[in-house]
């Protein structure tokens, strides 16, 4: 029964986000640079909102980053969908392999400094209300823009690079949400473990789910080895549910 609510509710996710409002290109400084992203926001909404910059994956800023940014439109928020590697999309997995070799930390660390200051400006954002996600790649760059950016209020991290050193981790104002694999060969669970440990002992607040039968990239339905359908489902979840939490609820 679990298994096909869990299915359903992804179905529903999926027709759901078709009826996404469409987003639209935008530009703004970082540095000397001029960048560009895609900007969503729900259909109708009044008031300020939350602001969230979405972050890609090794790919690049493809469809289904777009889907994503589309999707928590949909959910309430204002979206950022920002493209690290400025205008370029891998098609398989040895180019993205290249592009993401070819990114220079700095650069895209000062890019997504320029996304959050650039959500900030806009009219229909609230600049107190500023949270990140990004996947694989991206969820290492979702922590290093709540490192680099201590006005970040949430940040969520599937299955991304972490820090070990505590006089980073230290400066971390914002919540945290990881979420992870436990077959990922790349992010072992006694790395999340001992990040997730030395956050709470240094008084952060820090939710992690490690998934036991998921690899990494197991949201993506394009990752057709590792894509698990279930635990995709029950993370979007985790995620909407994080969020709302955070920026929604009265408390906030």
């Amino acid at each position: 029964m679990k298994r096909i609510a869990l299915v359903l509710f992804a179905c529903l996710v999926l027709i759901g986000s078709a009826f996404a409002a469409d987003g639209k290109q935008v530009t703004y400084k970082s540095g000397d640079d001029t960048v560009s992203g895609m900007l969503y926001a729900p259909a109708n909404a009044k008031g300020k909102l939350p602001g969230i910059v979405v972050i890609h994956e090794w790919y690049g800023l493809n469809d289904w980053v777009k889907e994503q940014a589309q999707k928590f439109a949909d959910q309430g928020y204002v979206t950022l969908a920002v493209d690290l590697y400025r205008g370029k999309v891998a098609a398989g997995g040895d180019e993205a392999h290249e592009l993401m070799r070819g990114l220079p930390e700095d650069r895209a660390t000062r890019d997504l400094k320029s996304a959050v200051a650039f959500l900030k400006t806009q009219k229909n954002v609230d600049p107190q209300k500023i949270g990140t996600i990004g996947w694989c790649m991206g969820g290492g760059y979702s922590l290093a823009a709540a490192i680099a950016e201590p006005t970040v209020k949430a940040t969520v991290i599937n299955y991304g690079r972490l820090v070990t050193d505590e006089s980073v981790i230290k400066g971390i104002n914002a919540h945290i949400l990881g979420i992870f694999g436990a077959q990922d060969r790349g992010i072992p669970v006694d790395s999340v473990r001992k990040f997730e440990e030395t956050m709470k002992r240094l008084g952060k607040q820090i939710q992690v789910k490690i998934y036991d039968d998921a690899g990494h990239g197991f949201q993506n339905p394009n990752n057709k080895q590792g894509y698990k359908a279930e635990d995709a489902a029950d993370a979007w979840k985790l995620q909407t549910d994080f969020f709302a939490r955070e920026f929604k609820s009265s408390a906030k």
